[in-house]
């Protein structure tokens, strides 16, 4: 069902090449590097296609659109393309936990514009949301989030109930505009509304379609109150508006590339000879070098890129790895670890494998249903922020239009599955990329909206058609 390491296990199992031995033998097997390259293929054969068909297409649309355009390929654009399509990855990154357990979140795009809303409106207001808001909404929005919280402690969601409390303080005080604290505001706000959806989906029992349909209308209504029809709040501050346009110095990029890319070719290094000591299962080691080797060499040449002066003005220096790099790589990070090394993860798996057998084995499926919610939610808010940052403004469409198709798009054509139970945050990024490409290069054509909205269509429906056969091919086969 997962794409995790217990598949590769159990797969690797059928082309080792020393004899397994007692116990725990089938940990112990090895293989080298053609007999890794077999299985491979044999995986891809049998079904499991992972991110290959997202990476293949991603390649093509950047050949195809280099020739095609001129401009696509420069330093500028490309460094447009990362802060152009990071606020769909990050909302996409959110949607795969939810994805994973076989359901939807319809309003994931528009609980990103309440947060993006509320966030705007404490910044413009100086803090006083009771003032901006008028005190029916005010008492009706902080009583939201004290059902929130008590929703999130019934099912002993602790994160969602802590992240709701925090989010009714911050608003109760009435702290002073702070750009730290608004976006702190925003991520809690993000969370409450996972909270309410998360709690209607697991305990109430409602479908998921039904009711984040519910809600995508309602969180519609509830950002054209907060900002008013035809009106705009515009974020007319420092930080905010770097989060999406700002970029590292150089110093400061080469530093992050040696920390990022260091840290992983440290970590995955230490991880393989450690298995290899303990004589457990490991990737061949030459392998494993050509990761690293092309991590290192990938990673110095885009930070170098990004490092050269990209403006078209000689008055004018645009240098340095942009913030919104490290801000999804963090996001990558922790969530690839969460669902790939924590018992929280393991269990999402199984019930998104079979939901009925993950609740007989113990597993509380309600509370994880809820919490894959909160989760989406919280992280839609980061990419409200980002979006926002982007446009430097909020109005009242904000979250709404294609927002969360794209988001959408970009998980299912990253390889996650809707069917439940395959995916990894990773796939939210390599999505995020295709669609943003398609945006970018066909807008570089002088393409309209309509055509790109056509091909990106037919793109997505390429991909579930490719995980629908994919997974057709792996049942007939038994894997």
């Amino acid at each position: 069902m997962t794409e995790g390491p217990a598949a590769s296990s159990s797969t690797s199992a059928s082309t080792t090449t020393d004899p397994p031995a007692e116990g725990f033998g089938i940990d112990t097997t090895r293989r080298d590097t053609a007999g890794a390259l077999r299985d491979y293929v044999s995986r891809l054969r049998g079904g499991q296609l992972g991110a290959l068909p997202a990476l293949l297409g991603l390649a093509t649309l950047f050949v195809v659109f280099t020739l095609l355009s001129d401009r696509f390929l420069t330093l500028g654009n490309l460094a447009n393309l990362l802060s152009q399509g990071a606020g769909t990855a990050v909302i996409a990154m959110g949607l795969v936990f939810v994805l994973l357990m076989g359901d939807i979140d319809l309003s994931a795009g528009t609980a990103s514009g309440v947060a993006a809303s509320v966030m705007a409106l404490h910044l413009v207001e100086g803090g006083n949301l009771l003032g901006a808001m008028g005190s029916t909404v005010f008492i009706v929005f902080c009583g939201g989030l004290v059902v929130a919280a008590t929703l999130a402690l019934v099912m002993r969601v602790w994160a969602g109930a802590g992240l709701a409390i925090l989010g009714l303080l911050l608003v109760l005080l009435g702290v002073p505009a702070n750009p730290w604290l608004e976006m702190l505001l925003a991520v809690c706000v993000g969370a409450a509304i996972g909270c309410i959806t998360g709690f209607l989906v697991a305990r109430v029992g409602i479908p998921a379609f039904v009711v984040t349909l519910a809600l995508f209308l309602a969180w519609g209504g509830v950002v054209l109150q907060l900002i008013g029809q035809g009106g705009t709040l515009g974020l007319r501050n420092e930080v905010m508006f770097s989060v999406a346009n700002g970029n590292l110095p150089v110093w400061g990029s080469w530093l992050f590339f040696v920390i990022a890319a260091g840290g992983y070719a440290t970590l995955l290094l230490v991880r393989h000879f450690n298995r290899l000591r303990h004589d457990l299962v490991a990737q061949p080691t030459p392998l494993v070098l050509v990761r690293v080797g092309a991590v290192l060499v990938l990673g110095a040449l885009a930070t170098w890129l990004l490092t050269t002066n990209r403006s078209n003005s000689d008055t004018i220096v645009i240098a340095g790895v942009p913030y919104v790099v490290p801000i999804v790589l963090v996001l990558l990070v922790l969530g690839t670890f969460v669902l790939d090394r924590t018992r929280y993860g393991r269990h999402l798996y199984a019930i998104g494998g079979n939901r009925e057998a993950a609740r007989r084995a113990g597993i509380d499926v309600a509370k994880l249903r809820m919490s894959v919610f909160v989760v989406c939610s919280t992280v839609a808010a980061v990419g409200a922020i980002i979006y926002s940052s982007k446009v430097g403004s909020v109005d009242p469409q904000a979250g709404g239009g294609n927002t969360l198709l794209f988001a959408v798009g970009a998980a299912v054509i990253g390889g996650t599955s809707l069917f439940g139970g395959k995916g990894r945050v990773r796939d939210a990024v390599i999505g995020g990329a295709v669609i943003a490409t398609i945006d970018n290069g066909l807008g570089l054509l002088g393409q309209s909206a309509a055509v790109v909205s056509i091909v990106t269509g037919l793109v997505l429906l390429l991909a579930a058609s490719v995980d629908a056969v994919s997974r057709r091919r792996a049942a007939a086969l038994g894997r």
